[in-house]
């Protein structure tokens, strides 16, 4: 299943890579020895998790189906235009954003809103691909991995203090 999420992402023009990016400029003000490998690392450790890898398997087949015109009128003219107001593929990311939290919750909204890197041009209509869940679910992949990359660094400098005190 985890090879399957890749492949998927891979063919709908996602690479890990360019959701590692994101994750580097999200931390990078906050961690400024991060590397884009620290980044892709933690990608690579969020699709393997089960809510992640069904938000991804979901949200791909609703895109391509909504570009096979398999669903009735009004929805697949709101799935088309990734209508504002429909909001499902957001509740479908927020499966995955949940894994870290507040912290994943506003790293979402925050590139939700921004759409940097890979984000805007998956949100680009010109293309004729429909991404309405998969720009979406790239914002939560990338916002739980800059979540993780912040808890960790948490649970390292605690485990200093404590170290330190008991010196």
């Amino acid at each position: 299943m985890k090879e399957l999420t890749r492949q998927l992402l891979a063919e709908r023009g996602v690479k890990l890579e360019d959701i590692a990016t994101i994750v580097l400029e999200l931390q990078l003000p906050y961690l400024p020895n991060l590397s884009l490998a620290d980044c892709l690392e933690s990608v690579e450790r969020i699709i393997e998790k089960r809510e992640v890898i069904n938000a991804v398997l979901t949200g791909i087949s609703i895109d391509k189906l909504t570009e096979k015109n398999c669903f009735d009128e009004p929805l697949s003219s709101m799935l088309k235009t990734d209508d504002g107001l429909y909001g499902i593929d957001e509740i479908l990311a927020l499966s995955i954003v949940n894994i870290y939290g507040t912290i994943g919750l506003t790293n979402f909204g925050y590139l939700d809103k921004t759409k940097p890197g890979i984000i805007d041009g998956l949100n680009d209509k010109k293309s004729g691909q429909v991404n309405t869940f998969l720009d979406d679910i790239v914002c939560a992949i990338a916002a739980a991995s800059a979540s993780r990359i912040a808890h960790r660094d948490r649970d390292t400098k605690l485990a200093a203090a404590k170290a330190d005190e008991a010196n």
